[in-house]
Protein backbone atom coordinates (compact mmCIF):
# COMPACT_ATOMS: atom_id res chain seq x y z
CA UNK A 1 0.00 0.00 0.00
CA UNK A 2 0.99 3.64 -0.40
CA UNK A 3 -0.58 6.74 1.06
CA UNK A 4 0.35 10.40 1.41
CA UNK A 5 -0.15 11.33 5.09
CA UNK A 6 -0.37 15.02 4.18
CA UNK A 7 -3.37 14.74 1.90
CA UNK A 8 -4.71 11.20 1.89
CA UNK A 9 -6.01 8.53 4.18
CA UNK A 10 -4.50 5.12 4.83
CA UNK A 11 -7.89 3.42 4.94
CA UNK A 12 -6.88 1.31 7.93
CA UNK A 13 -8.72 1.13 11.27
CA UNK A 14 -5.63 2.49 13.07
CA UNK A 15 -2.89 4.88 12.00
CA UNK A 16 0.11 2.74 10.91
CA UNK A 17 2.72 5.51 11.30
CA UNK A 18 3.75 4.79 14.89
CA UNK A 19 4.14 1.09 14.08
CA UNK A 20 6.71 1.73 11.36
CA UNK A 21 9.65 3.33 13.18
CA UNK A 22 10.18 0.87 16.00
CA UNK A 23 11.26 -0.05 18.55
CA UNK A 24 11.42 3.44 20.03
CA UNK A 25 13.12 3.97 23.40
CA UNK A 26 10.97 5.55 26.08
CA UNK A 27 12.14 8.72 27.78
CA UNK A 28 10.45 8.80 31.16
CA UNK A 29 10.72 12.54 31.74
CA UNK A 30 10.77 13.96 35.25
CA UNK A 31 10.57 17.68 35.87
CA UNK A 32 9.37 20.26 38.35
CA UNK A 33 7.05 23.23 37.86
CA UNK A 34 7.81 26.82 38.80
CA UNK A 35 5.71 26.24 41.93
CA UNK A 36 7.74 23.13 42.86
CA UNK A 37 5.19 20.53 41.73
CA UNK A 38 6.84 17.29 40.44
CA UNK A 39 5.86 15.82 37.10
CA UNK A 40 6.57 12.44 35.52
CA UNK A 41 5.53 11.47 31.97
CA UNK A 42 6.65 8.94 29.33
CA UNK A 43 7.68 10.02 25.83
CA UNK A 44 8.06 7.40 23.11
CA UNK A 45 9.43 9.91 20.63
CA UNK A 46 12.78 10.13 22.41
CA UNK A 47 16.40 9.34 21.58
CA UNK A 48 20.06 10.29 21.94
CA UNK A 49 20.88 13.19 19.64
CA UNK A 50 24.66 13.63 20.01
CA UNK A 51 27.69 12.06 21.70
CA UNK A 52 30.35 14.75 22.26
CA UNK A 53 28.93 16.36 24.32
CA UNK A 54 25.91 14.12 24.84
CA UNK A 55 22.50 15.51 23.93
CA UNK A 56 19.03 13.98 24.04
CA UNK A 57 15.90 14.88 22.12
CA UNK A 58 12.23 14.31 22.78
CA UNK A 59 9.09 15.30 20.95
CA UNK A 60 6.01 16.66 22.69
CA UNK A 61 2.70 16.40 20.82
CA UNK A 62 0.75 18.36 21.85
CA UNK A 63 2.23 20.70 24.47
CA UNK A 64 2.32 18.88 27.82
CA UNK A 65 3.05 19.83 31.42
CA UNK A 66 6.58 18.45 31.03
CA UNK A 67 7.35 20.89 28.23
CA UNK A 68 6.01 23.84 30.21
CA UNK A 69 8.13 22.79 33.22
CA UNK A 70 11.26 22.32 31.10
CA UNK A 71 10.88 25.74 29.48
CA UNK A 72 10.21 27.36 32.86
CA UNK A 73 12.98 25.74 34.93
CA UNK A 74 15.48 24.86 32.19
CA UNK A 75 16.12 21.34 33.52
CA UNK A 76 14.73 17.80 33.31
CA UNK A 77 15.75 14.17 33.73
CA UNK A 78 15.29 11.07 31.59
CA UNK A 79 14.65 7.92 33.60
CA UNK A 80 15.23 4.73 31.61
CA UNK A 81 12.30 2.33 31.96
CA UNK A 82 13.33 -1.22 32.81
CA UNK A 83 10.86 -4.09 32.42
CA UNK A 84 10.02 -4.00 36.13
CA UNK A 85 8.88 -0.38 35.74
CA UNK A 86 6.69 -0.84 32.65
CA UNK A 87 3.36 -0.80 34.47
CA UNK A 88 4.42 2.17 36.60
CA UNK A 89 5.45 4.04 33.46
CA UNK A 90 2.07 3.36 31.90
CA UNK A 91 0.22 4.61 34.99
CA UNK A 92 2.15 7.88 34.83
CA UNK A 93 0.74 8.57 31.36
CA UNK A 94 -2.75 9.19 32.75
CA UNK A 95 -4.22 12.55 31.67
CA UNK A 96 -4.33 14.36 35.01
CA UNK A 97 -4.21 18.04 36.04
CA UNK A 98 -0.77 19.64 36.62
CA UNK A 99 -1.19 19.60 40.39
CA UNK A 100 -1.43 15.78 40.48
CA UNK A 101 1.84 14.02 41.37
CA UNK A 102 2.51 11.27 38.80
CA UNK A 103 5.22 9.80 41.02
CA UNK A 104 2.43 8.86 43.42
CA UNK A 105 0.17 7.58 40.63
CA UNK A 106 3.01 5.43 39.29
CA UNK A 107 3.97 4.17 42.76
CA UNK A 108 7.64 5.07 42.37
CA UNK A 109 10.02 6.96 44.63
CA UNK A 110 10.87 10.59 43.90
CA UNK A 111 14.39 11.71 44.76
CA UNK A 112 16.56 14.70 43.79
CA UNK A 113 18.91 14.63 40.82
CA UNK A 114 22.61 15.24 41.46
CA UNK A 115 23.57 17.92 38.92
CA UNK A 116 20.26 19.72 38.38
CA UNK A 117 17.31 20.89 40.46
CA UNK A 118 14.79 18.31 39.28
CA UNK A 119 13.33 15.06 40.61
CA UNK A 120 14.09 11.60 39.25
CA UNK A 121 12.85 8.02 39.72
CA UNK A 122 14.89 6.30 42.41
CA UNK A 123 14.02 2.85 41.02
CA UNK A 124 15.36 3.59 37.53
CA UNK A 125 18.72 1.94 36.79
CA UNK A 126 19.78 4.81 34.52
CA UNK A 127 19.06 8.52 35.05
CA UNK A 128 20.16 11.11 32.51
CA UNK A 129 20.16 14.67 33.88
CA UNK A 130 19.76 17.49 31.36
CA UNK A 131 19.66 21.23 30.92
CA UNK A 132 17.47 22.68 28.19
CA UNK A 133 19.34 23.72 25.06
CA UNK A 134 16.40 24.74 22.90
CA UNK A 135 12.83 23.96 21.87
CA UNK A 136 11.99 23.77 18.17
CA UNK A 137 8.33 24.07 17.20
CA UNK A 138 7.65 22.22 13.95
CA UNK A 139 6.06 24.15 11.08
CA UNK A 140 5.12 21.79 8.22
CA UNK A 141 5.68 23.13 4.70
CA UNK A 142 2.37 21.54 3.76
CA UNK A 143 0.64 24.14 5.90
CA UNK A 144 -1.08 21.49 7.98
CA UNK A 145 -1.67 22.48 11.61
CA UNK A 146 1.00 21.11 13.93
CA UNK A 147 1.42 21.28 17.70
CA UNK A 148 4.69 19.34 17.95
CA UNK A 149 7.70 20.66 19.85
CA UNK A 150 11.20 19.13 19.78
CA UNK A 151 13.17 19.49 23.01
CA UNK A 152 16.97 19.30 22.87
CA UNK A 153 18.66 18.72 26.20
CA UNK A 154 22.37 18.86 27.03
CA UNK A 155 23.38 16.08 29.42
CA UNK A 156 24.95 17.28 32.68
CA UNK A 157 24.97 14.05 34.65
CA UNK A 158 24.51 10.32 34.11
CA UNK A 159 23.83 7.86 36.91
CA UNK A 160 24.09 4.12 36.22
CA UNK A 161 23.26 1.45 38.78
CA UNK A 162 26.25 -0.78 39.51
CA UNK A 163 24.24 -3.98 39.10
CA UNK A 164 23.61 -3.37 35.38
CA UNK A 165 27.33 -3.19 34.61
CA UNK A 166 29.78 -6.02 33.96
CA UNK A 167 33.50 -5.73 33.15
CA UNK A 168 33.24 -1.98 32.66
CA UNK A 169 30.36 -2.16 30.20
CA UNK A 170 26.67 -1.31 30.57
CA UNK A 171 24.66 -4.47 29.97
CA UNK A 172 21.42 -3.82 28.11
CA UNK A 173 20.20 -7.32 28.93
CA UNK A 174 20.44 -6.43 32.62
CA UNK A 175 18.62 -3.10 32.23
CA UNK A 176 15.91 -4.81 30.12
CA UNK A 177 14.70 -1.48 28.69
CA UNK A 178 11.11 -1.13 27.58
CA UNK A 179 10.49 0.25 24.09
CA UNK A 180 7.36 1.39 22.31
CA UNK A 181 6.10 -0.40 19.24
CA UNK A 182 2.94 0.55 17.37
CA UNK A 183 -0.51 1.04 18.81
CA UNK A 184 -0.51 -0.16 22.46
CA UNK A 185 2.35 -2.64 21.99
CA UNK A 186 5.64 -2.60 23.88
CA UNK A 187 8.79 -4.72 23.86
CA UNK A 188 11.52 -5.58 26.33
CA UNK A 189 15.15 -5.96 25.24
CA UNK A 190 16.48 -9.15 26.81
CA UNK A 191 18.49 -10.82 24.05
CA UNK A 192 21.37 -8.96 22.43
CA UNK A 193 24.07 -9.87 19.92
CA UNK A 194 27.28 -8.24 18.74
CA UNK A 195 28.33 -7.57 15.14
CA UNK A 196 31.93 -6.37 14.71
CA UNK A 197 32.36 -3.33 12.48
CA UNK A 198 34.27 -3.88 9.23
CA UNK A 199 37.95 -3.16 9.77
CA UNK A 200 37.71 -3.22 13.54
Amino acid sequence: MFYDPRTGTHGLPHNPWTALVTPRPIGWVSSRSATDLPNLAPYSFFNAAATHPPFVMLSSTPRKDSLTNIETTGVFAINIVGAELAEAMSRSSAPVPPEVNEFSIAGVTERPCRSIDAPCVAESTVVIECILNRVISLAPKSGLPCDTHIVLGEVTGIEIADHVMRDGRVRTDLIRPVSRLGYLDYAVTEQTFEIPRPGS
